[in-house]
């Protein structure tokens, strides 16, 4: 007998035999009763049935995961490979795919020198359009993105510019320095606007605007600070509406949640919640160490706004609201926002912080890295959560249920920073060993290598519009990569 009939024979086995499968979104809801589905079946048999269950009119792309890893092959080689038995009900989650597709970056399109000490924050504005950085050199600057050329240099910091924070609509870029003033700046003409907003009496540790799904235009926005405050500020009066205080020690970070929740994470070891009326909803508990970092699992939407890989601009501010409001919507779904923190104690937990019903918000505690975790991020698509920590390596984890999926190893010293691409397939990392790297999550494994900084790189940031990389470090350039 060929090979040819050995896969003939196979073939038909797997068309003859049957397993039972259940199909569910990734929050777990069941889609429609069981099915019986021969064992030839894949992922375009899969796609084919999930668009005509959910009665789609456009047939969107769907991935599907076993055990978080993904169905790529027949089921029958699947249950072969896995040695997964016929008889059990096999649980097929499917999740819904960017419909567009980012290439990933894979060369250094030009180098941008122009500060004068190291490069410590970079960010894309939301559109995609803008890029600034914030320098120990105590400047902001503004890039051309078409030229690739400096366009405004923003002075009026005393101090290292440690954070910056776009609005979601564009119109304004915020600064925090290490002096603990903050400095709102007009993108399009690189001035300040009005006099630097005082009241925090230490360092600035985050900034975090209130999303434009909640108001529009972009009025106000909240800043955390070492010495153990968070304020929040209105850009029209330039004052402080209120300050969040209570924590007894710095606040490491600050996020403002699409349900109209402020999160701050402390070195006490606490994160608090805070409501619209501005006192404590909720403190959550569980870290044994200083808490460093959040992430949201609708970050990416919050960040973003109405603007998207399309490219469409808004001619109101109404507009504007009404469109983020949709896709916060869209990609929020049923479920509640779920936060993420990292910390000290090497661990990170899972929350559901704004759940009412539930008796524990604590959904999982992740655990695996060697040293402190020092960056979080949920891919924009909700489904996995990036760690990144000094123990030189970069974690994958489900971002429902915490669950740990791979690690990435390649990197040679403490990782900084990560950032995902718009469609949620590539996470990028930024190192102290001075490369930066792009990781397949599909494949769990490295896709591009990128040399070129001459020392330790600070900051990453992916462009929203899924163009380009922006990266800055301790050689004092900004690079851009396409």
């Amino acid at each position: 007998m060929t090979n040819g009939d050995d896969a003939m024979m196979i073939e038909n086995n797997y068309a003859n035999n049957r397993v039972m499968c259940l199909l569910t979104d990734p929050e777990n809801n069941p889609l429609g009763a069981p099915l019986s589905l021969p064992q030839s079946a894949g992922p375009l048999q899969l796609q084919e049935i999930v668009n005509t269950l959910l009665q789609n009119e456009e047939k969107l792309p769907y991935a599907f995961y076993i055990s978080d890893k993904e169905l790529v092959l027949q089921l029958g080689s699947y249950l072969e490979k896995n040695k997964v038995s016929v008889e059990e009900l096999l649980r097929i989650v499917y999740t819904p795919q960017a419909v567009f597709r980012i290439r990933p970056v894979n060369r250094c399109s030009s180098t941008i020198a122009g500060h004068a000490e190291a490069v410590l924050s970079v960010a894309f504005s939301p559109d995609g359009r803008q890029l600034a950085s914030g320098s120990g050199d105590t400047t902001v600057r503004l890039w051309d993105l078409n030229t690739q050329t400096p366009l405004f240099t923003c002075t009026g910091h005393k101090n290292w510019v440690l954070c910056i924070a776009w609005s979601p609509d564009a119109k304004h870029l915020v600064s925090g320095s290490k002096s603990g003033e903050l400095i709102i700046w007009d993108p399009q003409t690189g001035k300040q606007s009005g006099n630097p907003l005082n009241g925090h009496k230490k360092w600035i540790t985050g900034i975090s605007w209130e999303p434009i799904h909640l108001s529009a235009p972009c009025r106000r926005f909240v800043s955390s600070s070492k010495d153990g405050d968070a304020r929040v500020w209105d850009v029209i009066s330039k004052k402080c509406i209120v300050s969040l205080t209570g924590h007894k020690l710095a606040v490491t970070c600050v996020k403002w949640g699409g349900d109209g929740f402020i999160y701050t994470s402390s070195q006490d070891c606490t994160i608090k919640v805070w409501n619209s009326h501005w006192t404590v909803f909720r403190e959550l508990k569980g870290h044994g160490h200083w808490v460093n970092t959040l992430a949201l699992s609708t970050e990416y939407v919050l960040r973003t706004g109405a603007f998207d890989h399309t490219g469409k601009q808004y001619s109101s501010p109404e507009e504007m609201k009404a469109v983020a409001l949709s896709r916060y919507k869209k990609m929020r779904g049923n479920a509640p926002e779920r936060l993420v923190s990292g910390s000290d104690d090497f661990t990170m937990i899972l929350w559901e912080p704004a759940a009412t019903e539930k008796k524990s918000v604590k959904i999982a505690q992740l655990t695996g890295h060697q040293q402190l975790v020092n960056h979080v991020y949920f891919s924009p698509d909700g489904q996995w959560i990036a760690s990144a920590s000094f123990d030189k390596s970069i974690k994958l984890w489900n971002g429902i249920t915490g669950k740990f999926v791979s690690v990435f190893r390649g990197h040679v010293g403490p990782v900084y920073q990560i950032s995902w691409s718009a469609d949620s397939r590539l996470l990028l990392s930024g190192s102290k060993d001075s490369t930066l790297k792009v990781w397949d999550i599909r494949k769990n494994k490295l896709k591009e290598d990128l040399p070129g900084h001459a020392d330790e790189v600070f900051a990453v940031d992916w462009s929203p519009d899924g163009e380009k990389v922006a990266s800055g470090g301790k050689d004092r350039v900004l690079k851009l990569w396409m």
